[in-house]
């Protein structure tokens, strides 16, 4: 293992061998107490974090490129987040929003009714994970259509609750066992614009109308079609305008609910608040959750207000909507517009995309590099011509990055996914980048 040393000033600071001596000891415990079907990329066992940093249990520094799984938005423990935290927290922790009332499920309600990607009058829904803010989109869905079928895409991830589940195509893993899952879901190719361009994006939404409801689902018992305007375990794979396009025309035409999973594509990652609105499509139902409070859970489905029309008791959460959450959210969303975080996000990005542009060229392992804002994917290829996927090289690249302290994921069967907090400025993407290069370097000797 790497014991590079290089100030933080400069980036990481790696002190030890990793996993260093606290660490092993730790994973020795998780070993024998935790579910072994977690997915753990590297033994990186965090203790601390501030902005970008995270300094594990031995003191090393590492750069954080992943945001928690896109969840830090703010970067990590940014002190207005951690004082409205603290502060709430000393006022009313518990009192259980579903049962009872909280001011702040008010406000924080009317503050998104109006960052909200399709006009109002709004209603939402209050969970704790994406999971849950699918599951509550899918049952309404059904009671509000009062039909059955739902459309989901090939490669989406949607969530491991089942209901959320039946509607996740990303690997065989998540699904391996757990049958049989909710009936009445039906996927459908996803476009992928690197290698069919947009006339295959076309055909994959119009295969909906053209044949699938011609031969095996009636469109008059198809409830809502569920779409993430980026896919993100699926490899940060973005829905090109016209097939947005195209979704929203056959949903209106057949009274079908258009359901728009940005659980890791929205709250700013892709430089403005919601990726579908680089699309200019609206949905009906929009659900997020991850970076709405920067690293506290909570999750939330935002519909138009006529659509949520179900009656008390159709569908609840204890915790749902808890007031340290809230406020944690709101303090999120008040960093966001204060520091300028959507136009970091995307100067950045685009930054970081212009250094990147010429690998494909330049790298014999890159096929591919997308993304908008700070949500961009690299993909790795054994063969450019056939486009042959790399899936050991990403994960040796995801290995050697962490060895010297920058954190990245995989998404995808071959793609390195690049989300930082929207915090991140140019000098530190300089700093991952190159660390990211290097590493593809050496994946392909």
């Amino acid at each position: 293992m790497s014991t590079k040393t290089t100030s933080i000033i400069d980036g990481p600071k790696i002190k030890t061998a990793l996993p260093g001596p606290n660490a092993k000891r730790v994973l020795q415990g998780d070993e024998r107490y935790v579910s072994p079907s977690y997915t753990r990329s590297y033994p990186l066992v965090a203790k601390q974090g501030r902005g970008l940093v995270i300094t594990d249990v031995d003191g090393n520094e590492f750069f954080d490129f992943s945001s928690g799984i896109a969840v830090t938005s703010t970067g990590h423990c940014h002190p207005d987040v951690v004082a409205a935290i603290q502060k709430q927290a000393g006022e009313l922790i518990h009192m259980s929003g579903t049962d009872f009332y909280y001011e702040s499920l008010v406000t924080l309600a009317e503050r998104l009714s109006k960052i909200a990607p399709m006009p109002g009058p709004h209603r939402v829904y209050y969970g704790n994970s994406g999971a849950e803010a699918v599951e509550c989109a899918l049952k309404l869905a059904r009671y509000h259509s009062g039909r059955q079928n739902i459309i989901a895409f090939f490669g989406a991830f949607h969530g491991r609750t089942m209901g959320a589940l039946s509607l996740t195509a990303s690997k065989p893993q998540q699904r391996r066992r757990f049958a049989p899952l909710v009936p009445g879901v039906t996927h459908v190719p996803y476009p992928d614009v690197y290698r069919k361009g947009e006339q295959g994006a076309l055909a994959c939404a119009r295969f909906i109308e053209e044949k699938l409801f011609k031969t095996t689902l009636p469109p008059e018992e198809v409830a809502a079609i569920f779409v993430e305007p980026v896919q993100g375990e699926g490899g940060y794979v973005q829905a090109p305008k016209i097939f947005m396009e195209e979704l929203r025309r056959i949903c209106d035409r057949h009274g079908i609910l258009l359901v728009a999973d940005e659980i890791q594509s929205g709250v700013g990652r892709t430089g403005k608040w919601w990726a579908i609105e680089h699309t200019g499509v609206q949905p009906d139902i929009i659900c997020m959750a991850k970076g709405i409070a920067s690293g506290m859970p909570l999750s939330i489905t935002l519909t138009k207000a006529d659509i949520m029309n179900w009656v008390p008791g159709s569908h609840a959460s204890t915790f749902g909507g808890n007031p340290v959450c809230i406020a944690a959210a709101l303090a999120t969303l008040d960093v966001i517009e204060r520091e300028g975080l959507l136009r970091n996000t995307e100067e950045v990005g685009s930054h970081m995309q212009r250094r990147m542009a010429d690998w494909p060229k330049k790298h014999k392992l890159v096929g591919d590099v997308r993304g908008r804002g700070l949500m961009i994917g690299v993909e790795l290829v054994k063969n450019k011509d056939t486009k042959e996927q790399a899936p050991a090289e990403r994960d040796r690249v995801v290995e050697l990055a962490f060895e010297r302290g920058v954190l990245f994921l995989g998404c995808g069967p071959s793609t390195i996914r690049i989300a930082p907090p929207l915090i991140t400025t140019k000098d530190q993407a300089d700093v991952a980048m190159d660390v990211l290069e290097e590493c593809i370097e050496l994946a392909a000797k």
